[in-house]
């Protein structure tokens, strides 16, 4: 089932890392983009993911481009942009 889907090819085969990886992206880019606060809902996705510390949750953020883009251009609307 996972060839069929694309998951998985000779090469290259998911772990569940990748997946609680793709998780935590995601939530953090749809919470972005709803315009919630990201900062206040952190410590409950750590828990959720079993972090003893919410250092280990941010190492997501470094990982993918389009999340970083989003904060960027969140960072910009509240403080402004490059001077």
């Amino acid at each position: 089932m996972t060839t069929a889907t694309g998951l998985r090819t000779p090469t290259v085969r998911p772990r569940i890392h990748d997946l609680r990886h793709a998780f935590t992206v995601q939530t953090l880019l749809n919470w972005h983009r709803a315009g919630l606060d990201v900062g206040s809902r952190m410590a409950m996705l750590s828990t959720y993911l079993g972090h003893v510390n919410i250092s280990g949750t941010y190492w997501y953020l470094s990982a993918a481009p389009e999340l970083m883009e989003l904060v960027a251009a969140r960072l910009d609307a509240n403080i402004g942009g490059p001077r």
